[in-house]
Order: structure tokens, then C-alpha cells, then sequence
């Protein structure tokens, strides 16, 4: 079947990664994702095959036992796994957040430490920027980190943790005040500690309880979670980087990989809506021929198409532009907005020309259906991403007078 979505430009390398990930998404992820997603199962034998794939490492540099992969690769990649479904793009996309923190802001001995585990898939990652009472606002951050002697001290209450439970390692964002005095900028006073525990919930370690799974209209399968720290001691080698303060702006950068990852899944997602679409179409006939061949359902089939390749477009445009080493905080919040709105689009689009059968769950699209909505409000709403890039723009096109 042709494809929608190609991308121009890949190396043989490149596209040989890709024939191997759409094959097991193919063979392994589409034939079981609905049956485990209705019983909300961690798909650990998916996970399995990831890892065997070598999928974990796939953007951790070669020297730490990962593949070296630029971020298209990796968002290309996410593009398929979340076409087979979405849940599983998630499973990776906090582990390389981590990784790729690590990578760009860890201290020596804190990459030779944990990389090389995480390359292997043995090391699993989370991060953890919200808390309950906050939302998007990061600046309102409540947990807190209290030094004592050569230890922090960790209080307070995380909330939508992916992998919360089956990770061993989190990135923790809290608000640590010693060396910045009364009155620094929020901002500038918080810190990422990279939190080691045990996969499960219940308390994991002395001081951090994960109470258990979160239960979502969609997005099943991943285990999303609150963390719960009272009085969690950290060594501080494990202060990301190891200087306090520069917290928010090593989670933001994270976040950019993130909304590139969204950016991602909201293509893959569509791109899946859009063959059950086109395909239930061609086989679901009304007056004498198949629905397809109505103009209203071509109008809307062109509609979808077209949404899926411009999604498409501007999230590997985003991706190249981080991976050049530029700036690309304007592009990963378009892709990231244009993506998951037009992402919701098509789904509804596909679900409408299912009819009544699109709200039977023996259908595909009525899975879709609930798991597009997350990606409106993960890595940042769509209003963030509209302040993101109308402040990037008043940058850009600055008029005197």
C-alpha cells in the first residue's frame, strides 16, 4: 500500500532502522495493541522487543552503548510505534528525555553511570515536572530540596509521572534555595535530581511512594503515576550536572525533544486513523457502491491526507533543526501544536466515516478516538504553544517605532 508521511533525504542506515520498526509495529504491536489497551496490560512483551531491537539506546551516544541516532531518527521511529500504538511511543519517549538530559547536561561520571544501562533497556527513565496544584505553570513548583550535609533532603507531591512505576531512574524537578537568596527568580532556584528506585509501587525506597496507576479515558497500558516524597534523602552527586539552579532550563531543554516526541506521536496516531478510514471506505457500501466513491467522503479522505503530510512535514522539520544544534523551540511547539490538533482532526474524521460502527470497540478508530485527546495537553497544552511561539516570533520580527 502506498504510504503517506515519507521522508526525503535518509540514509541507508536510517531507513533500514525504519523497515525494521514498521515491520514490528506490523507483526508485533498492531494485532495485540486494542486487547491490551481494553485491559489496560503493560505490554512487557513489546517491550521486550524494543529492547531487542536495541531501541532504548537509540539516541545514546555509541561510547555508552547506544546506537547514535540523530532526533529524526528517533521522532521517525516514534512516528511508527505510535501508528501501532501510541501507548508504547510513551513507554520510550520519558526514557530518552532522561537519556538525552543525561547526555547534554550530566556530569562525566553520572553519564558512565547510567547510560550504559539505559542503552541496554536495564535502566528504564521517567521525568517528573508537574505537581498537582500547578498544571503548566512550572514556576509554582512546591516540592522542595533541603541540603544536609552531603545530602538533599526531598519533600512534596509529583503528579502525571509516565513510567512512574516501571522506571528505576526519575528526573525530578524541585524548588532548591540554598545559594540563590529570597527573591531570585523562580526559575533560577530550581534543581533536577536524578532519583534511583525500585520498579513497582508502594514505597520503592525509603522516603518515595508511587501509590499506584492513574486510571485514564485513554492512553492505557503505560502506567502513569503521582510520586510522593517525604523526606528522601539524594546524594548530591546525584544533582543533575552537579550545580544547583539550572534545573529549569535542563527540563525545558528535555522538553523540546518532548514536544518533538508529541509532535511524533500526533503523526503516527493520524497516520493510523487515516488508513482505517480510507480502507473502511472502500469496504462499506451505501446506495449501490462504496462510500468511498461518495464525493463527500473523497472530500474528507483529501482533507485527512493532507493534514497527515503538512503534521508530517513540520515535525521532521523541527527535529532537523535541533538535531543542527540550533535553537528550534518555535518549531517543536508549531509541530507540536499543528500535530495534535490536526491529529484530533483526523481521527474524528476517521471515526465519522466508520459511522456507528466507529463506536463499537471490535473497531480500531474507537481506541484512537480516546487516545488522541492526551496529546492536546501532553508536553504542553495547545495554549502553551501558542505563547511559546507568539513570544519566539516578537524575537524574530522585531519593528522599531
Amino acid at each position: 500500500m502506498a504510504r503517506l508521511a515519507q521522508t526525503a533525504g535518509l540514509t541507508d542506515v536510517q531507513q533500514e532502522i525504519l523497515s525494521t520498526v514498521r515491520d514490528f509495529v506490523d507483526k508485533e504491536i498492531i494485532p495485540v495493541a486494542t486487547e491490551l489497551e481494553h485491559r489496560d496490560e503493560y505490554p512487557q512483551q513489546i517491550v521486550d522487543g524494543l529492547k531487542e531491537l536495541g531501541l532504548f539506546g537509540l539516541m545514546i551516544p555509541e561510547e555508552y552503548g547506544g546506537l547514535g541516532e540523530s532526533l529524526l531518527t528517533y521522532a521517525l521511529c516514534v512516528e511508527e510505534i505510535a501508528r501501532g500504538w501510541m501507548s508504547v511511543s510513551g513507554i520510550i519517549n520519558t526514557h530518552f528525555i532522561v537519556a538525552y538530559m543525561l547526555k547534554q547536561h550530566g556530569t562525566q561520571e553520572q553519564k558512565e553511570h547510567f547510560l550504559p544501562r539505559m542503552a541496554a533497556g536495564d535502566v528504564r527513565g521517567a521525568f517528573s515536572m508537574s505537581e498537582p496544584g500547578l498544571g503548566s505553570d512550572v514556576s509554582a513548583i512546591t516540592s522542595k530540596a533541603v541540603k544536609e550535609g552531603e545530602e538533599y533532603v526531598l519533600n512534596g507531591q509529583k503528579m502525571w509521572l509516565t513510567n512512574g512505576g516501571t522506571s528505576s531512574l526519575v528526573a525530578v524537578l524541585v524548588r532548591s534555595d540554598e545559594g540563590h537568596p529570597e527573591g531570585t527568580a523562580p526559575h533560577k532556584s530550581m534543581t533536577t535530581f536524578l532519583v534511583e528506585k525500585e520498579p513497582g509501587f508502594g514505597e520503592v525506597r525509603p522516603g518515595l511512594t508511587i501509590p499506584g496507576k492513574i486510571d485514564k479515558m485513554g492512553y492505557k497500558g503505560v502506567d502513569t503515576t503521582e510520586l510522593i516524597m517525604d523526606g528522601l534523602r539524594v546524594p548530591a552527586d546525584r544533582v543533575l550536572g552537579g550545580v544547583t539552579g539550572r534545573g529549569f532550563y535542563q527540563m525545558m531543554d528535555g522538553v523540546e525533544v518532548g514536544r518533538v516526541n508529541v509532535a511524533a506521536r500526533g503523526c503516527g496516531v493520524a497516520q493510523r486513523a487515516f488508513e482505517l478510514g480510507v480502507r473502511y471506505a472502500q469496504q462499506r457500501h451505501t446506495f449501490g457502491k462504496p462510500i468511498a466513491q461518495h464525493q463527500a467522503i473523497q472530500f474528507k479522505l483529501a482533507e485527512m491526507a493532507t493534514k497527515v503530510e503538512a503534521a508530517h512535514a513540520m515535525m521532521v522539520n523541527a527535529a532537523r533543526k535541533k538535531d543542527s544544534g540550533e535553537r528550534n523551540d518555535l518549531e517543536a511547539g508549531m509541530a507540536k501544536y499543528l500535530a495534535s490538533e490536526y491529529c484530533k482532526e483526523v481521527v474524528e474524521d476517521a471515526f465519522r466515516i466508520h459511522g456507528g460502527y466507529g463506536f463499537s470497540k471490535e473497531y480500531e478508530i474507537e481506541r484512537l478516538y480516546r487516545e488522541a485527546p492526551m496529546l492536546l495537553i501532553g508536553e504542553g497544552t495547545a495554549e502553551i504553544q501558542k505563547m511559546i511561539i507568539g513570544r519566539r516570533l516578537l524575537e524574530e520580527y522585531r519593528f522599531e517605532g
